[in-house]
């Protein structure tokens, strides 16, 4: 299949890239490069640079290219930043969003695999959290993700666009056979920020709150590797080509404290990480946690690599592969 990665460049999509290359789909990956890097980039898929919100140039791209599918990962993630400049997130994630989805409809575009996030639940109101769960994102950015999901049905309805929805839950990890080491720029999740103190680029990591109802007191996530999210990738489009749209969460039922990670890094690097405890952020709850066995039962799709050593280890790797 002709496949447009668009956010091809960037962390996941690098890694949904080279999976969709391994698999033997034809790969054209479309960047601005605002945060994605020329070194995450492979020589057997086209590369095209270009802004979503460059409409000229992201039609010449989809005339030019002629995708049958598309990989939407291109955004602005920061949900912090969200809730300071809305109107940066409206013009980048849904503005830029309709582009993409007018630019398919009009190019004849048949599949549309979208990266959304556990962000559309806000704070859980039962754990694990499914599909079912009710979507009241609490930042701006969440919103965004939700809107975009919603655009996507009435495209869908209208137009005869199939989607895949992809609701992450905690993105980490770096690919297993060393392939991808470009970094992320400005990393605001955990593990890089532990990463980054590991490898002597921080002084120290913040740790927000130590006094949540878990076993140690900080907050607990669940992780995802990269390589089982572009797993997951590649199989929606198969799905797609012989079913319905549909909507998954991409997460392993299992979480990880923010001490777990640290303790853990110490372990895996032999590096002293310092860190501080510093007052809650507002909105950030106790436990978070996915239940993904609609992925197992709809796409036969369960984790391979997602438990904390390997993601640890992987992303070590990828950082000390940097200095």
């Amino acid at each position: 299949m002709k496949i447009a990665v668009i956010g091809g460049a960037g962390y996941i999509g690098s890694h949904t890239a080279r999976e969709l290359l391994d698999f033997g789909h034809q790969v054209f990956v479309y960047d601005n490069l605002s945060s994605g890097l020329r070194q995450n980039l492979f020589k057997e898929a086209s590369f095209f640079y270009g802004d979503i919100l460059d409409i000229p140039r992201l039609n010449d791209f989809f005339e030019t290219v002629q995708p049958e599918g598309i990989v939407h990962l291109a955004a602005l993630k920061a949900a912090g930043e969200s809730m300071e400049k809305p109107e940066k997130y409206s013009v980048s994630n849904i503005s830029g969003s309709l582009n993409i989805l007018n630019a398919a409809v009009k190019f004849g575009t048949k599949y549309i695999v979208f990266s959304s996030s556990a962000a559309v639940y806000g704070s859980p109101k039962y754990l694990p959290m499914d599909e079912k769960h009710p979507t009241e994102p609490e930042n701006y950015y969440g919103y965004t993700k939700l809107a975009i999901e919603q655009y996507l049905e009435w495209y869908r309805k209208l137009k005869g666009i199939k989607y895949a929805v992809l609701r992450y839950f905690n993105a980490a990890g770096y690919d297993v056979k060393g392939r991808i080491n470009g970094l992320e720029q400005n990393p605001a999740n955990l593990i890089p920020i532990v990463m980054e103190a590991a490898v002597g680029k921080r002084e120290f990591v913040s740790v927000f709150g130590d006094d949540y109802d878990t076993p140690d007191g900080t907050g607990v996530r669940d992780y995802i590797h990269t390589n089982d999210l572009a797993h997951a990738h590649r199989i929606a489009f198969e799905k797609l080509q012989n079913g319905d749209s549909f909507v998954v969460n991409l997460g392993v039922n299992r979480g990880s404290s923010v001490l777990e990670v640290i303790k853990k890094t110490e372990e895996i690097s032999g590096c002293k990480i310092n860190y501080k405890i510093v007052g809650r952020r507002a909105g950030d709850p106790a436990i978070v946690l996915a239940n993904p066995a609609y992925a197992k039962e709809l796409l036969n799709w369960q984790a391979e690599h997602s438990d904390l050593e390997s993601l640890l280890k992987t992303t070590f790797a990828a950082y000390n592969s940097s200095l």
